[in-house]
């Protein structure tokens, strides 16, 4: 059974997790958390401290010596918060790549969010549900609404207790104005997403990381005494005492409250009063702290990526689906246009594929591309093509990595006159491999265009043909009474560039 490791660099600490996959399930091996306070310095300089790099790093050395122990198939590890904000992460990076050979992956908030919900899918209770997520971190807080176990909405807010302490509260204990203007801070940004959480009629609030973790402790030990391995569910009314009485004692006379622990009480205040205020302005009774977060998402989708037969498969892929059509929609697409050339794309790939040769995740970047071609249309018909690489590239689509953005992008490029070459920059952007299954890829979806050229779905049927002597032939079977000619003379003009790619003929007739 394969073994996956999952590193999660936050603002406040750095944790480790490693997970073997047994029988579509995750079992756990090995657990780690630190507190490094990485992101401490970012929200007053936009800088990482080199203290807190180093002892960062240390960290990581560590959980690497961990990683090789339990000889794990598979390590990722993500970033949230604080590298974002940092102008030195670049710096900070090469330094963890140099040291453990490990790639830093910089995730945004929202994809965050998105593994979050993913890793609590994998063990809460929550797919027939009504649900709010809260993951306050260290740097922004992740509100996801979740309906029956799907992504309704979601926000990533700069509201993290790191970034809120390190901004607003400068005296011990906090000063009423210190409080005051941070309230107000917080309030604004809940404001963003508060009537959809109202409206959604909650059946239940989840919250994750450690300052849910240490209210639930307090709670816990106020009312029937302090078991740190037995979380509680926790009212407003516990919340909103708790914050009280945590902003009128000192560092030193917090540190000794149960369950909130030495490094937690100094960003304790702050993180308190997120979870009150989300409370307070969407009207929740109660939130439930649960022990997992980001490290749980990125170790399911590992699985998910590693065997394509798994439940947790078919959830990323129907993420990644819907996301595409949120993304289509929202950029003004053609929606039945573009389903069309996705599944003429996706039968030019699976029945070509002892041609083509490319590697299994391309299917599911030529299907996204296949269905944003056109979405570049939206800021402009003129240059359109290049504006939709500047769209699919920068834009947030739950379920793809930068990078796999990039490459889906490029894909979808090159549907134009222009053609893929390894001096155009958005090429030069790419590894170099990459830029060889991205002609491939583009030649395939140039067909697939082809197949719908006059946009009146006349092709009703397609059969794809490999013969021996090095020639793909096309059959198209016409719609009744529409013809094909258009097609036709489209596929033909296609067949420079294919034969370029494959070093095969490409023929077309119709049936």
């Amino acid at each position: 059974m394969p073994t996956f490791a999952a590193i999660d660099i936050g603002s406040n600490s750095v944790r480790l997790k490693i997970a073997r996959a047994v029988r579509g399930r995750m079992e756990t091996l090995h657990e780690e958390r630190e507190v490094t306070r990485l992101g401490e310095s970012v929200f007053a300089s936009r800088t990482l401290d080199p203290q807190a790099m180093s002892h960062t790093l240390r960290v990581l050395r560590r959980f690497h010596r961990a990683v090789q122990e339990h000889a794990t198939d598979r390590v990722r590890v993500v970033a949230t918060s604080a590298l974002r904000d940092a102008t030195n992460s670049r710096a900070f990076r090469d330094w963890v790549r140099s040291a453990t050979g490990w790639k830093v992956e910089i995730i945004s908030g929202l994809e965050e969010g998105r593994l979050i919900h993913l890793g609590l899918l994998t063990k809460a209770h929550i797919a027939k549900s009504r649900a709010l997520l809260i993951d306050v971190g260290g740097g922004s807080c992740e509100l996801t609404l979740s309906l029956n176990g799907h992504i309704e909405e979601m926000v990533s807010l700069p509201i993290g207790a790191v970034r809120l302490t390190q901004t607003f509260l400068h005296h011990d204990p906090p000063k009423k104005k210190e409080l005051e203007q941070m309230r107000g801070i917080i309030q604004r940004e809940i404001s963003r997403i508060r009537r959809q959480i109202i409206d959604a009629k909650l059946q239940i609030a989840i919250a994750t990381s450690g300052t849910p973790a240490a209210l639930s402790a307090w709670y816990a030990a106020k009312v029937r005494g302090y078991n740190e391995n037995k979380p509680q569910t926790v009212p407003r009314a516990a919340v909103a005492t708790a914050l009280k009485q945590l902003s009128r004692l000192s560092l030193e006379e917090r540190r000794t409250l149960p369950g909130i622990g030495v490094r937690r009480a100094e960003i304790i205040i702050a993180g308190a009063m997120v979870f009150h205020e989300v409370m307070h302005l969407c009207n929740l009774r109660t939130f439930r702290y649960l022990p997992l977060g980001l490290r749980d998402g990125l170790l399911a989708q590992m699985m998910a990526d590693y065997n394509a037969s798994t439940t947790m498969r078919e959830r990323v892929e129907s993420e990644r689906h819907e996301a595409l059509l949120t993304a289509a929609k929202h950029y003004g697409a053609d929606l039945i246009f573009a389903r069309r050339i996705r599944d003429f794309a996706m039968q030019l790939f699976h029945r070509l594929k002892p041609v083509h040769q490319l590697p299994p995740e391309y299917k599911d970047w030529l299907e996204a591309a296949a269905m944003l071609h056109e979405v570049g249309a939206y800021i402009n018909r003129s240059g359109r093509r290049r504006h939709t690489y500047y769209v699919i590239a920068h834009s947030e689509i739950f379920g793809y990595l930068p990078l796999q953005r990039r490459i889906i992008a490029a894909i979808a490029r090159y549907v134009g006159k222009s053609l893929p070459s390894a001096n155009d920059g958005v090429m030069q952007l790419l590894p170099g491999i990459d830029q060889i299954y991205i002609a491939k890829a583009v030649a395939l979806l140039r067909v697939a265009r082809a197949l719908d050229q006059g946009r009146r779905g006349a092709v009703g049927e397609l059969q794809v043909r490999v013969h021996q002597a090095g020639r793909v032939r096309l059959m198209l079977k016409p719609k009744p009474t529409e013809g094909i000619e258009l097609e036709l003379w489209a596929v033909e003009q296609e067949k420079s560039y294919f034969e370029t790619v494959f070093g095969r003929e490409l023929l077309a007739e119709a049936l």
